[in-house]
């Protein structure tokens, strides 16, 4: 077996540095979402991937590989909504063995009370803290890892940067409303 190859000081500061965003960073959304909508961040995900899609419905499969969840992690989170009236989920008529999520009107108008907080947070966490290149820079780094972490592109459908999102519509409802 050959030797490890130990990490720099500087790739070990920047490692660090990267997981320890990855345990703050989620605390500290989930904190905000539950404070101010009663929701925690992934509960608020299922719903915005939901907002975002034609006719606000998924396939429970698609809806776990856009949230990067597991079926049955998903299928606990959906029971939680449904029980809140944020979503339903239906039979496939063509397939009887799928099933959809479909966001109700309960459920749009959660996402669209909860989207100026979340950002809010997004930007005073993070968005904020950086300039434009920094911005550009971090997105080119994150698509990078996104791409060794997820090579067929399966769980990363992220859409491509758009500088100014439209005009008052939190950028996580743009797709729904247009």
């Amino acid at each position: 077996m050959s030797d490890p190859r130990w990490l720099t000081s500087v790739e070990l500061s920047a490692w660090l540095r990267l997981v320890t965003v990855t345990e703050l960073l989620p605390a500290a959304l989930d904190s905000q979402l539950q404070r101010d909508a009663e929701l925690t961040h992934f509960e608020y995900r299922v719903l915005a991937v939901l907002s975002e899609a034609p006719d606000r419905v998924l396939q429970m499969s698609a809806l776990a590989v856009r949230t990067n969840s597991s079926l049955p992690r998903l299928s606990h989170v959906v029971n939680r909504l449904e029980q809140r009236g944020y979503l339903e989920r239906r039979r496939q008529r063509d397939d009887r063995r799928a099933t959809d999520a479909h966001l109700t009107d309960e459920g749009w108008r959660k996402v669209i009370a909860s989207s100026p907080g979340h950002v809010a947070a997004a930007r005073d966490l993070v968005v904020d803290a950086l300039d434009r290149e920094q911005l550009r820079q971090l997105d080119a780094i994150l698509a990078t890892v996104v791409a060794r972490l997820d090579p067929d592109g399966r769980r990363s459908a992220v859409p491509p940067p758009v500088d100014t999102p439209a005009e008052g519509i939190p950028a996580v409802t743009v797709a729904a409303a247009e």
